[in-house]
């Protein structure tokens, strides 16, 4: 442990831990919950959000932690961190954030109940209100509930991943002997039973408990605990061996449910006697249960969120449409003649999502004038109106490819089903690279015209999923460039198909070409030495050599802004390494998920280079994903994308401040100026 100390000190001067980074930003998300000048059910959705996220932690990368100790594996991260120590360290933060989770739950649970909605506890409960929950739980709870006997002629019960349990412990009066019990909340009913009257709402868990002897008639009901499993959700597709990709990810997604569990979570009261037998009968060590002093699986708390009190919530923003209407009953802009006009770019949820980027895929659907149409789809919405679109143009004749990623993660069988659906349509429906995610935002639409073929393009930083885009910031390219059309002409073909050493003129793919193409934006900034000048817009900065670089072109003394909403493994601010480096993060109501790159001198001295995509900066973006970079070059346009960057470093309300110790701190607010509420204002202007 000396060594390893002596190893952490030295590389973690570099390199803050990706892992512990993360879980920084997850304490972000908390702190919004924590923030008493937010409406009260933003702050209960931040709870929610949080929880969610954390189940996501450790179903993924916790289980890797795990896999890498039980594989045996020595090695250790950039910050110099083996498994064990991350392990370790990851124990003591995602206590003390569950801490500041139940103190908050403790506050806001009162000031809930002062505004109209109260979270009750059964024993909390007047004869009225328990008459009408038994009635309930009689009529509608009763018959879909299955007690789990474990003894010699009843093993202990699959547990599955995120579901919520009780451990009943019971004495059968006949003998004096203990029994346990395993009994599944079912989700039909959701987590909270609401009162007849406004909105008073009861744990379902609570419920049942209080209605065990039904149950199990003639025992005596020794202990009841609520409890929660997470398990190892990463796919291990084996895509060399795999004859079918498809076939292969649907088995893997079916031997998913029975992986090890990597969490217990459990109420604090739980008895020696019952945690220490789902130690045992789980397989887990005793470091990996998790006692909780408020409810468990705080991300129900979204049914919360779901109620009708708009004065209890931000005011919701309808984004505009940038495309004037147009023609008679003034309907949607001819999109095909707009970008013929010029390159357009609009930013989400600002600007419409139905309206530009879901019109410009149905226009390109019932056009008779279109050709084809190539998509990648990474994630989608459940209803999704892209997909409907896709399918009417196939079966109305058009040629339509769709790359469908399946090893999205936890998007796998919503992806599947929207693979069969588009191929039973007559998509040409391609499954990516072996080895490689397809990650890459873009859309190509190929129309014949009076003077010849076009070929109109869209690139993005977001999902084609109508629903995130509502609540995801992102920025898309609309564009007819010869160039650009070329580019992704041949991105795609070598996506369902073969090729090699292809040149490209303005997008930048990964991973042949991005690494170095970034690389090499950088060091011609550190060139130039005090004259240089990058800003970076990114989800996650995590690369060892994209770290190093950027810390070279410190050293030469470039002046550089990172807005990082997740992880960031660079430190900044640290004397002779890196101190023209600012971090900073936005967490707010929008989840800030573009991707901007700008190099001042990325075109030549003085002629700056602006790249928007899918990528951040991250081993996994750089090597083992298809990504998209586009090179923006009209005026206006990055004009645009330049007041996004500014926009985003003027604001002091959602922004948080990446020191050199690796802590993370709020920017004092002098101005109150808010970047999502200014998005809002520019938006509303440019149609005004």
């Amino acid at each position: 442990m000396v060594q390893e100390s002596i190893d952490i000190t030295a590389k973690s001067a570099r390199f803050i831990n990706r892992e512990l980074s993360w879980l920084d930003f997850n304490s972000r998300v908390l702190a919004q919950a924590e923030d008493s000048s937010l409406p009260l059910l933003e702050r209960i959705k931040f709870c929610a959000i949080w929880c969610s996220n954390l189940d996501e932690f450790f179903q993924v990368r916790v289980a890797g932690l795990k896999d890498q100790l039980a594989g045996q594996f020595t090695g250790t991260t950039p910050d110099g961190r083996t498994a064990a120590r991350q392990l370790h360290e990851i124990r003591l933060e995602v206590d003390a954030q569950a801490d500041r989770a139940t103190r908050c739950m403790q506050a806001l649970t009162p000031a809930l109940a002062d505004a109209g909605i109260e979270i009750l506890d059964w024993d909390d409960l007047g004869d009225e209100d328990r008459k009408f929950l038994s009635e309930e739980f009689d009529n509608r709870i009763y018959p879909v509930l299955t007690p789990l006997a474990v003894d010699l002629g009843h093993p202990f019960p699959y547990i599955s991943n995120l579901s919520l349990s009780l451990g009943v412990l019971m004495a059968d009066p006949a003998d004096g002997h203990k029994r346990f019990a395993r009994l599944k909340v079912p989700a039909t009913f959701g987590r909270f039973l609401q009162l007849p009257d406004d909105y008073r709402f009861v744990p379902i868990e609570q419920v049942v408990a209080a209605h065990l002897p039904t149950l199990f008639p003639g025992m005596e009901i020794v202990e009841t605990v609520a409890f929660r499993v997470t398990r190892n959700a990463d796919l291990a597709v084996d895509e060399g061996e795999a004859q079918d990709l498809l076939a292969a990810v649907e088995i893997e997604l079916r031997r998913r449910r029975f992986r090890s569990v990597v969490r217990l979570e459990v109420e604090h009261m739980v008895s020696s006697e019952i945690r220490s037998m789902l130690i045992d009968e789980l397989d887990i060590e005793r470091d990996d249960v998790y006692e909780m002093d408020t409810l468990l699986e705080l991300s129900s708390l979204w049914e919360m969120y779901a109620i009708d009190r708009p004065d209890l919530k931000n005011r919701p923003w309808k984004s505009v449409n940038p495309l004037p209407l147009s023609g008679p009953g003034e309907q949607p802009a001819d999109l095909f003649a707009r970008i013929r006009e010029g390159d357009i770019l609009v930013h989400h949820p600002y600007d419409s999502f139905t309206a530009t980027v879901q019109e410009f895929i149905w226009q390109a659907a019932k056009d008779p004038r279109v050709l084809a149409i190539k998509l990648t789809l990474y994630r989608t919405s459940g209803d999704s109106p892209i997909v409907r679109s896709l399918i009417r143009a196939a079966e109305s004749g058009k040629q339509v490819a769709v790359v469908v990623e399946l090893k999205a993660r936890f998007d796998e069988e919503a992806n599947i089903e929207w693979a069969r659906r588009l191929e039973q349509a007559g998509v040409h429906v391609a499954y990516g690279l072996v080895g490689l995610k397809v990650h890459a935002k873009t859309c190509l639409v190929v129309r014949e015209e009076a003077d010849g073929v076009r070929r109109y393009c869209h690139i993005g930083t977001g999902n084609y999923n109508s629903k995130t885009a509502r609540v995801y910031t992102d920025l898309g390219l609309f564009t007819v460039d010869p160039e650009i059309g070329v580019d992704l002409t041949q991105l795609f073909n070598s996506l369902t198909g073969y090729g090699r050493d292809i040149e490209f003129r303005r997008l930048v793919p990964a991973p042949q070409w991005l690494r170095p193409a970034v690389t090499e934006l950088i060091r011609r900034e550190a060139d130039l030495g005090t004259d240089g000048r990058i800003i970076m817009k990114l989800n996650s900065l995590a690369d060892a050599d994209m770290v190093e670089a950027l810390y070279l072109a410190s050293q030469a003394g470039v002046q550089i802004d990172l807005i990082v909403r997740a992880i960031c493994c660079l430190r900044p601010g640290v004397a002779g390494m890196s101190d023209t480096i600012r971090v900073r993060s936005l967490i707010g109501r929008y989840l800030e998920h573009s991707r901007v790159y700008y190099f001042a001198n990325g075109e030549g001295v003085g002629a700056p280079a602006y790249l928007i995509g899918s990528s951040d900066l991250m081993p996994r973006n750089l090597n083992r994903r298809i990504e998209a970079l586009v090179s923006v070059q009209d005026p206006g346009l990055r004009q645009r994308i330049h007041q996004v960057l500014e926009i985003n470093l003027k604001d002091d309300v959602l922004a948080w401040e990446l020191k050199a110790d690796s802590s993370w701190q709020r920017v004092p607010t002098q101005t109150g100026f808010e970047a999502h509420t200014a998005f809002e204002q520019v938006a509303r202007a440019a149609v005004s």
